[in-house]
């Protein structure tokens, strides 16, 4: 864990003179991001045509009733909570690597996902027994464990680290540390003391999956996800000045303590909501805001849009791998996520090296 100290500047990729690039990355997103749309509403076990896919979104036309049902009620709130969780980790990840100036932060790096993990299994293994089954309120209860079980953990992070003062930045991340561990542990405990089934459900929410993504919990989800996204985007300003350092940042008008409690409430918000609906998705947080890094500089201005708009594409495409690689059943998506990812951080890793050395 040493890693996620801050890194010298030297270590740090180097801001490259692009006037026109961002612009021009921006545009290629939004090509990706259409093309990743159409292609996840139109493939699967059931491939749609053009023109049925478009009968089956327009209001007004007539579409088949098998293929309306396939896209306007499995695919497309499968495809949006794609979307929406992947545009969560990966802005939720370039704030915190801005946060603690180091470009290995990711979002779990504050406990929250693993605070996610715990709750979801408290519910798996206790919560439904306690219910005596399956009830209308059930599909809402497993995110809302989920939810609850972040909350928790930034709660119990901030509450300790209040009154750090200047060492409250890393406080935090060693208090993250804990809490990891600690949640790794009782997340051990609980599938111990699970049932088959009941150790088989929690284990695919444990590997990453939105097979079971239905529009009332997607909506809930929303309602959380996205002004905290937006929350996060608008500290780009703030973020920027604090790579100068925190007297720098504070000289200049930043209220660093204030930036931190946000930064932290809202990744909680943030992330909380999107393993609520998700499950654990690795690497997404750390690799894409990276790689958008290295590619256009530590500005924060274009950094964190770009980074949600490709974190949306990155998770949507590899959703897509999940659903087609292995016809007709299904691969979790955060298993296509960390054979994609590891690949990509252990480049990272080397290249870094290669440049200190």
């Amino acid at each position: 864990m040493a890693t996620l100290a801050p890194a010298p500047p030297s270590a740090l990729p180097r801001s490259r003179p692009a006037a026109a690039r961002p612009r021009q990355v921006a545009a290629g997103l939004l090509l990706l991001l259409v093309t990743s749309i159409l292609l996840n509403l139109a493939l699967g076990a059931v491939p749609v045509p053009p023109a049925d896919l478009l009968r089956s979104l327009l209001p007004g036309t007539t579409a088949d009733p098998g293929t309306a049902l396939v896209v306007r009620d499995i695919r497309l709130p499968r495809l949006l909570a794609a979307l929406a969780v992947g545009a969560a980790l990966a802005v939720s990840g370039a704030a915190l690597q801005g946060l603690f100036r180091n470009p290995l932060a990711d979002p779990g790096l504050l406990g929250v996902s693993t605070g996610a993990a715990l709750g979801a299994a408290v519910w798996f293994v206790a919560g439904a027994a306690l219910l005596g089954g399956a009830t209308a309120a059930s599909a809402f209860l497993l995110p809302l464990a989920s939810f609850l079980g972040a909350l928790a953990a930034i709660a119990i992070i901030l509450a300790l680290a209040s009154r750090a003062g200047p060492q409250a930045t890393l406080l935090m991340l060693l208090m993250g540390i804990g809490v990891n561990a600690l949640g790794g542990a009782l997340i051990g405990f609980f599938s111990y003391v699970a049932t088959d089934s009941q150790l088989r459900a929690l284990s695919v929410w444990l590997l990453g999956t939105l097979a079971q993504v239905e529009w009332p919990v997607l909506a809930a989800a929303l309602l959380v996800m996205l002004p905290a996204v937006a929350g996060l985007v608008a500290t780009a300003r703030q973020l920027d000045l604090l790579a100068l350092g925190e007297e720098g940042a504070r000289h200049l008008g930043v209220d660093v303590a204030r930036l931190r409690l946000r930064l932290a409430v809202l990744t909680a918000l943030a992330v909380g909501a999107a393993v609520s609906v998700s499950g654990l998705i690795g690497f997404l947080g750390l690799i894409v805001p990276h790689l958008l890094r290295l590619g256009l500089g530590p500005a924060h201005r274009w950094l964190l849009p770009l980074a949600a708009l490709a974190g949306a594409i990155c998770l949507s495409l590899a959703d897509l791998v999940a659903r087609l690689v292995a016809l007709p059943a299904e691969v979790p998506v955060g298993i296509v996520m960390a054979f994609a990812g590891a690949p990509v951080f252990i480049w990272v890793l080397l290249s870094a090296w290669r440049r200190l050395g």
